[in-house]
Parts: C-alpha cells; sequence; structure tokens
C-alpha cells in the first residue's frame, strides 16, 4: 500500500465516524488487515494525531471557509479531507506541503467532485500562507 491509500483509508474513517458516531463497528478491518507494517504505523499516527489534536485543526479549516459558514456546513467529506491535511501540515514536518496540498487536493476531487478540489485547494493555500510553510 501507498500513504495515498493510507489517507483514503484515514478519510473513509472519519466519514463513517461523523455519519454514524454510535456505529463504530469495524468495517475497516478488512482494508487495515491489508496495510504493511509501515503503512499501519503511519495509519494509527494520523488516526490518533487527528483525534488527539482536532481542537487545534479545526480553527484552521474554519478561518478560512465562507464568511458566516461554520465547520458543519462543509460537506462531511471536505472536512475529513480537510482535517487530514492540516493535520499533516501542522504535525507531519517530513511531508513536504506541496505533496499535502496536492494529494488533498487529488482525493477531494476523487471523493466530492472537481468543485470540492478547488475549494480544499483555496483553503490549504491559506493555511500554508498563515503557517509560513513554503511550498
Amino acid at each position: 500500500m501507498s500513504r495515498r491509500l493510507v489517507r483514503e483509508l484515514v478519510i473513509q474513517r472519519q466519514y463513517q465516524q461523523l455519519v454514524h458516531p454510535e456505529d463504530q463497528g469495524d468495517i475497516f478491518a478488512p482494508n487495515e488487515a491489508k496495510l504493511t507494517e509501515e503503512d499501519r504505523g503511519y495509519y494509527e499516527i494520523i488516526r490518533q494525531g487527528l483525534k488527539a489534536h482536532l481542537e487545534q485543526i479545526d480553527p484552521y479549516i474554519s478561518r478560512y471557509v465562507k464568511s458566516g459558514w461554520s465547520l458543519d456546513r462543509l460537506s462531511i467529506v471536505d472536512r475529513a479531507v480537510l482535517r487530514l491535511a492540516v493535520y499533516e501540515l501542522l504535525y507531519q514536518k517530513d511531508i513536504p506541503a506541496k505533496v499535502v496540498v496536492n494529494e488533498a487536493v487529488d482525493l477531494a476531487k476523487a471523493f466530492s467532485g472537481e468543485e470540492a478540489g478547488r475549494f480544499v485547494n483555496g483553503v490549504l493555500g491559506k493555511v500554508i500562507t498563515e503557517l509560513g510553510v513554503s511550498k
């Protein structure tokens, strides 16, 4: 597997948790079982990191969505993609910002559509500027 597939799995799990927070059955176990040891480590770091740092991640997204919009107005997929990308920008310093943005845009397009890719790109561009991270 690759980090791209790990990211897809993380987004799918976030989606499930947002849509069905009461149902945490392990429907992802078959896909998780296919992860290599290295990918499983990365997967767990991201999952746990998102959970631990959500309160730090969400304000970055909220600042750059449409004026008057709350994070809850975003599609669940867009929210999941942005949370993952902002987490990587803040806490996975070994991943270049350009890679984070490209992956997030591709995932948004794949799961949500072309317009979502442009939206995610715009929000992440502003987050990168705020963080002073070079692309």
